[in-house]
């Protein structure tokens, strides 16, 4: 009877530290995702700064040129009047 006993305690105690490893593992795990992914956000936040900035300077360039021809076309549509 008491080696039932002892047998039943040792399995319930090796389910027990199997249990506790494999939730280790799935947090070292769950905390590398987490990790990865912050930097991959990060890495693309990054990248939009710079699409931003330089969408902003290819607009300012384009209005320039537009005012540039609008200036122009007004000049032209006054000589012929």
């Amino acid at each position: 009877m008491v080696d039932v006993i002892a047998a039943v305690v040792g399995a319930f105690f090796g389910a027990a530290g199997m249990s506790w490893v494999n939730s280790s593992s799935r947090n070292v795990a769950s905390r590398e995702a987490v990790i990865e992914l912050t930097a991959a956000v990060k890495s693309i936040a990054g990248k939009l700064d710079d699409l931003h900035q330089d969408m902003r300077a290819d607009r300012a360039e384009i209005y320039t040129r537009l005012n540039d021809y609008g200036s122009r076309i007004a000049v032209l549509e006054n000589r012929d009047r």
